[in-house]
């Protein structure tokens, strides 16, 4: 039996969890605490609701790697801190936070994975990439960006958070993809993003060109690449308005393929510990936290889905 695979794109679900979580500090000069719990509760209902057998903590070691602004200077420029040029703007009471979550996943004995030069996001792709054939994937974002590794012959889906959050997600995979968008798969969204362009990542894309022209597009020719070879040709079907625009986009679309394409190929250990364990390593710690943060519920919730049989 395959066993299954969660990948947790880590900075996607602090950040909703501490915008959906009340702050209810038992007084005020407590510790800012809403991200570590709804971040530990999370955790909690996915490993009850799904059964993973092994999970890990995807980060991102950078945020905004350096090949993709080189590509694409606007990628995320929106979301530095004023003056600064790697600084990612983050609630002042959020940050704090930050290095707890990252303590409470080494004393649960989940694995945190981040690799320098890269987001979380291609540490998911290449660990996505490296499971196929051997695991079932779920990967837990609410980043549309992560769609391209959609693959139903791989067994690869996106437990898509956006909306209903992890206790009522979107299940996407290809069907999902077609019902939304009309485009047949992970690779196709991939290359209709490059063409629609993404303003929450400062992605211009081809002006004039939204979603439903993209995919009508992607549909019609098979790809990018195949596009930008019948407007090469001459191809009398991309005509007027829609080739001057795709004609006008040609530097963009050289480069969007660096920014969109989630690597495959990030250096990863080979002996990566993947299992989840079935009770933390580290007591004490937990217990700290729980103290310290006012966190006992949500840590004592996880505690119980991972000492949960799992089949």
């Amino acid at each position: 039996m395959p066993s299954r695979l969660m990948l947790l794109d880590s900075a996607s679900l602090y950040f909703r969890a501490f915008f959906g979580v009340p702050d209810r500090r038992p007084t005020p000069d407590s510790p800012p605490n809403n991200a570590i719990r709804g971040f530990a509760d999370m955790i909690a209902t996915l490993i009850t609701t799904y059964r993973p057998t092994d999970f890990v903590a995807c980060w991102d070691n950078d945020w905004r790697p350096e090949f993709r602004v080189n590509a694409i200077p606007s990628y995320k420029a929106h979301r530095l801190v004023e003056g600064t040029e790697t600084q990612e703007e983050s609630p002042d009471d959020l940050t704090p936070q930050v290095p707890v979550i990252r303590d409470l996943l080494a004393a649960f004995g989940i694995t945190r994975l981040g690799v320098d030069g890269y987001e979380a996001d291609d540490v998911i792709g290449t660990l996505a990439h490296r499971a196929h054939g051997t695991s079932i994937v779920d990967v837990v974002t609410g980043d549309r960006d992560l769609f391209q590794l959609v693959d139903d012959e791989q067994s690869v889906r996106i437990i898509y958070t956006a909306r209903g959050g992890v206790r009522d997600p979107d299940l996407v995979d290809e069907s999902w993809l077609l019902n939304k968008y009309a485009i047949p798969g992970g690779r196709s969204y991939a290359e209709m993003s490059m063409l629609r362009g993404d303003t929450s990542d400062g992605l211009p894309g081809v002006q004039g060109i939204g979603e439903k022209t993209a995919a009508t597009l992607i549909n019609k020719y098979g790809s990018l690449a195949a596009i930008r070879q019948a407007i090469a040709d001459g191809d009398p079907q991309l005509k007027g308005a829609q080739r001057k625009r795709l004609e006008a986009a040609s530097d963009y679309l050289d480069v969007a393929p660096l920014v969109v394409n989630v690597a495959l190929d990030v250096a990863v250990p080979d002996d990566l510990p993947t299992a989840l364990p079935i009770a933390p390593v580290d007591v004490d710690a937990i217990e700290r936290i729980a103290r310290d943060y006012d966190a006992a519920t949500p840590l004592r919730r996880l505690v119980e889905a991972l000492g949960a049989p799992r089949s």
